[in-house]
């Protein structure tokens, strides 16, 4: 079977992020967009996931537990976990390397820890959009030593990208699979820039969607005889 993804979502916790993009309303518009599989990756933290993956197991819906970390390098690398108690262990690692700047609501947007019931349980008081303290090497053996899946994100970008950071994807790194922009054509931007990409990865496209209509239709797959958990998801996807 066709397995339809979209591995990079934000909720309303990620304070560039629609207070529409909670819980209740994420799970069901993928629903109705098809898709079978979805990651919620907001910004350096993951505290909106639990109550995601508990209304997703409802629906019949995989979820993958994730974030999008931004490395000291301003990188945007999106982290995906085979398990929650992962992905929450690397939370509490990338929070707590966080710079202390408060966030400023009236110039930023909330930022909303939200139940399974889309209510309001907390307001997160650091600036989630910023520069953690984090090396990307060091951010890839996290993931790697958690389980997960470093993904680079949007490198197709002019910012927080690795490859308009660092000038293109070192062949050294731990990485497997890299993510473009979902209207991003892959083939145009790797014949412009050929040095990018100095090896063979799994190029993926999601939709980094920061309101509810700009999640993805079900148009990317992967195939599956059975429908899988979040690690055989994982394992799939980083085989080239």
């Amino acid at each position: 079977m066709d397995f339809y993804y979209d591995l990079h979502l934000h909720s309303a916790l990620s304070p560039c992020g629609d207070e529409d993009m909670t819980p209740n309303n994420i799970v069901n518009m993928a629903l109705i967009k098809g898709l079978h599989c979805i990651a919620l990756t907001d910004h350096n933290t993951c505290r909106n996931v639990p109550a995601v993956m508990a209304l997703a197991e409802e629906a019949g819906l995989l979820i993958i537990p994730g974030m999008e970390v931004e490395t000291a390098e301003e990188v945007h690398v999106v982290c995906l976990f085979p398990t929650l108690e992962a992905c929450e262990s690397l939370g509490r690692e990338v929070e707590a390397r966080l710079p202390e700047i408060p966030n400023k609501p009236e110039i930023f947007g909330r930022q909303l820890v939200l139940d399974a019931e889309d209510e309001i349980v907390a307001e997160y008081d650091k600036l989630l959009i910023t520069a953690t303290a984090i090396p990307l090497e060091e951010l890839v053996r996290m993931v790697r030593e958690r389980g997960g899946v470093p993904i680079p994100a949007h490198i197709d970008r002019s910012s927080y990208s690795v490859v308009s950071n660092l000038g293109f994807m070192p062949p050294e790194l731990a990485v497997r699979v890299v993510e473009f922009s979902k209207n991003c054509n892959v083939d145009d931007f790797l014949h412009q820039n050929p040095l990018a990409l100095q090896k063979a990865y799994r190029k993926i496209q999601s939709s980094d969607a920061h309101y509810l209509g700009d999640i993805s239709e079900a148009e990317r797959s992967l195939p599956f005889d059975e429908t899988p958990d979040a690690a055989a998801f994982l394992r799939e996807l980083e085989k080239r």
